[in-house]
């Protein structure tokens, strides 16, 4: 129900915008489909690649890898995972939805998205170049740590 009262006050506004100033509205518009034009092919990438890890991986094997019931093992798993990840907000949340809704635990999607928000290990090469080898590793290790910090925090609250 929710997002229809979104759509339905977009379009609205939209309309709203429209006949307030059509040039502004147009190459809003513009602007929209061309940042759309630019995420669709990562978004579809992780997309496909849950997908076929879901067709692959039944709700039951998910479950052993990173439910509920596989601990503090299942919550290093999805660390590591998320730490050597390299997915934008807007894909990992969702992702996260699906793992969630086909077995994952909340500790173990905790530790994954915090770790994959956090925890660089791609872009360490970047980031060394410009602040150091020092930082980096500091940065990233307590990142890391953190991410464990989050997933306690989670199963206290939800389990």
């Amino acid at each position: 129900m929710q997002n229809k009262i979104f759509y339905t006050l977009t379009v609205i506004l939209l309309i709203i915008s429209y006949f307030k100033s059509k040039s502004k509205t147009k190459k809003a518009l513009e602007k929209a489909l061309k940042s759309f034009g630019n995420i669709l092919p990562q978004m579809l990438g992780i997309i496909t690649s849950v997908g076929l890890i879901i067709a692959f991986l039944n709700p039951e094997t998910i479950s052993k890898i990173i439910g509920s019931s596989s601990g503090y093992f299942g919550v290093a798993l999805a660390s590591i995972i998320g730490s050597i990840t390299l997915i934008p907000g807007f894909i990992a949340f969702p992702t996260a939805a699906i793992l969630l809704e086909n077995g994952a635990g909340y500790m173990q999607i905790g530790a994954f998205v915090s770790s994959l928000m956090m925890v660089g290990l791609l872009t360490m090469p970047v980031e060394i170049k410009y602040f150091g080898k020092k930082p980096t590793f500091l940065r990233n290790s307590l990142a890391f740590i953190f991410s464990f910090v989050v997933a306690v925090i989670i199963g206290r609250v939800v389990d």
